[in-house]
């Protein structure tokens, strides 16, 4: 299991296991989905407060390197957690997919430089 822990590692973008797990790998007609949800650990900023989690915000698709001439998609589930006391809800800052786009900020670095 921690090979394959490590060899995801790295395939998907960097430090994204840090915070989220593969929770299924779908290959359909198009190519490959890795599903991945975020770990349920509070962000740093929030640790020692009372939050608890309320679930996660709607599923987003964004394209990633391809893997041996499949496409990838990576589903990601992010999560919320919510103060009891105030209904404040809060997320991690996470800044993975490049703007304007739906790809990942590797991957379309690496389109822009190719295309050049």
């Amino acid at each position: 299991m921690e090979a394959f822990k490590e060899l995801m590692g790295y395939l998907l973008p960097a430090g994204t296991l840090e915070y989220f797990e593969l929770i299924n790998v779908l290959k359909d007609k198009e190519g490959l989905v890795l599903f991945l949800e975020e770990k349920n650990e509070l962000p740093q900023e929030y640790k020692g407060q009372k939050f608890h989690s309320k679930g996660f915000y709607p599923e987003v698709r964004v394209q990633d390197f391809p893997i041996r001439e499949h496409k990838v998609e990576l589903s990601v589930k992010r999560r919320r957690w919510e103060d009891p006391d105030t209904g404040t809800i809060v997320s991690r800052n996470w800044d993975l997919v490049m703007k304007g786009t739906r790809l990942t900020k590797e991957f379309a670095a690496f389109l822009k430089e190719a295309l050049r």
